[in-house]
C-alpha cells in the first residue's frame, strides 16, 4: 500500500513538473492563487472580525458593565432611585462569591448641562467610587489622568470625552460650571483633570465621569445609598445565562438590564458582521472549489492519451484518479501554506503598526483592529481544507467513463 501510494505520488509529481509549458500548467498557477488569496483572506477576515467584536466589547465595558441592577423606575430616565444594597445579605454575598463574577460596583447616574462661556451640553454625569475599576477605562483617556478620589472630601474633578471637549471648547484643567436640574435648581464647580475617547457615540456625546458622593450630596441620599450595581462577567458568552441567575436572586422591586440589551445597535452590529462573514467564506469555498474542479478537468483532458496508456497496462480506474488527486493536493498545499503565511504576516504588521487606518465616526475606531481567534482559524482552515480536497473526488471520477482505445487514440 505504501509502494502505491509513493507510486501515485511519484507520478503526480512529475506530472506536475514536467508540463511548465502547457496550457493546464498556467491553469494550475492560476489554481495556486486563487486557492492562496482564500487562505489569505480566511486569516484576515476572521482577525479582523475579532479585532472588531474585541474592540468594540472592551469599549463598552470600559465604561459600562456586563450587567447592571438598578431600582425599579417606570419613567426608563436616567434619573434613578437610591436603594441599600446589605453587603450581609445573601444576594449581595452571591455576587461578591461567584465564580462567575469578577467585580461588582456602585455607581450613580444623573442628568445634567455643561455650561462653558459660549456654549452648553446636555450630559449624563456617571458617579463612581475610589475602588472603580479603571484598568479599561485608562487606555481611554488621550489627555490628562484618571480622577483623584480622596476619602476626606468629595472631589470635584471629571473626566469628560474628547467630543464634549470640541463642542464647549474645552482642555485640560478648565474650570466649567455643572448644572443639575432639580428642584431647587443646583451648579456646581468642577475641574477637568482628563479627557477620553472611546470612538462610540453612545458614550462619547454624554457621558462625564465624577465623584459619586457629589450626587449622593446633591440628591440628598445617605452615604451608603446608590443608583445602580454595575456587575463585571468573567466570560462575556455566559451573559444571559448569568443575568437570568441573577434575576432569580434579586428582590422584587429590582430591575436587570445586560450590555447587550442597552448597547443593542452596537451588539446587532456585530452579529451582522458574524453573517457577513460567514457568507463571505462560503463565496470563497465555492470560487475555490470550482478553480480546483476546473483545474483536475483540464489535466485530465490534457493527458487523455496517458490514462488510456495506463488502464491498457492494467492500472484500475481508482488508481489513475488517485494519481490526479495527489496533483490536486499538492495545489491545494501550496496555495493553502502559502496564504496562511502571507495572512498571519500581514495581519502581525497591521496589529503592530496600524497601517490600515478607518473612519473613526463610521467604524468607532481609526485603525482596523486585529486579534488572532487561533482556534477558530484551525477550525475553518481545516474545513476549508478537508472540503477541496473531497471536491477533487468529483472531476476525476470522469476518468472511470474514458474508453480504453478512445482513451489512447486522443490527440
Amino acid at each position: 500500500m505504501a509502494f502505491k501510494l509513493n507510486l501515485f505520488y511519484f507520478i503526480s509529481t512529475k506530472i506536475h513538473k514536467n508540463d511548465r509549458k502547457s496550457f493546464s500548467s498556467i491553469v494550475q498557477r492560476i489554481a495556486v492563487l486563487i486557492i492562496f488569496l482564500s487562505f489569505f483572506l480566511i486569516i484576515v477576515s476572521l482577525s479582523v472580525l475579532q479585532g472588531f467584536k474585541t474592540s468594540i466589547r472592551n469599549k463598552i465595558f470600559s465604561f459600562s458593565a456586563h450587567v447592571i441592577i438598578n431600582k425599579y423606575d417606570t419613567q426608563k430616565s436616567y434619573e434613578e432611585s437610591p436603594f441599600f444594597i446589605d453587603k450581609k445579605d445573601s444576594f449581595y454575598t452571591y455576587l461578591t462569591t461567584s465564580n462567575d463574577i469578577k467585580d461588582v460596583q456602585e455607581v450613580a447616574h444623573k442628568p445634567a448641562l455643561l455650561r462653558s462661556s459660549s456654549e452648553v451640553q446636555g450630559i449624563i454625569f456617571k458617579g463612581i467610587k475610589k475602588d472603580f475599576s479603571r484598568t479599561g477605562f485608562k487606555d481611554n483617556i488621550i489627555q490628562g489622568d484618571f480622577l483623584k478620589l480622596e476619602d476626606s472630601s468629595i472631589s470635584n474633578q471629571i473626566i469628560i470625552s474628547q467630543r464634549i471637549a470640541e463642542k464647549l471648547h474645552l482642555k485640560l484643567t478648565d474650570t466649567i460650571l455643572l448644572y443639575f436640574v432639580q428642584q431647587p435648581p443646583r451648579y456646581r464647580k468642577v475641574i477637568i483633570n482628563g479627557i477620553y475617547e472611546t470612538g462610540l457615540e453612545e458614550l462619547d456625546e454624554y457621558f462625564v465621569m465624577g465623584d459619586l458622593r457629589l450626587l449622593q450630596q446633591l440628591n440628598a441620599w445617605k452615604p451608603y445609598e446608590i443608583g445602580a450595581l454595575e456587575i463585571y462577567l468573567t466570560d462575556f458568552s455566559k451573559i444571559d445565562t448569568m443575568q437570568n441567575q441573577i434575576f432569580e436572586r434579586m428582590e422584587y422591586d429590582m430591575q436587570i438590564q445586560s450590555a447587550k440589551d442597552k448597547y443593542m445597535q452596537l451588539f446587532d452590529w456585530l452579529s451582522i458582521l458574524n453573517r457577513n462573514v460567514v457568507v463571505f467564506l462560503v463565496l470563497l469555498f465555492m470560487v475555490s472549489g470550482f478553480v480546483i474542479s476546473a483545474t483536475l478537468i483540464v489535466m485530465i483532458l490534457e493527458r487523455t492519451s496517458m490514462v488510456g496508456i495506463f488502464k491498457a497496462l492494467g492500472m484500475p480506474s481508482v488508481q489513475i484518479r488517485k494519481i490526479f488527486m495527489w496533483n490536486g493536493f499538492l495545489i491545494i498545499n501550496k496555495g493553502m501554506i502559502s496564504g496562511i503565511l502571507a495572512g498571519v504576516l500581514f495581519c502581525f504588521i497591521q496589529q503592530q503598526y496600524s497601517i490600515l487606518p478607518l473612519d473613526a465616526r463610521n467604524y468607532y475606531m481609526n485603525t482596523v483592529p486585529i486579534e488572532f481567534p487561533w482556534y477558530s482559524i484551525l477550525i475553518v482552515c481545516s474545513l476549508f481544507f478537508g472540503l477541496l480536497l473531497g471536491i477533487t473526488f468529483l472531476p476525476t471520477y470522469f476518468i472511470t467513463k474514458m474508453k480504453l482505445v478512445k482513451s489512447i487514440k486522443f490527440n
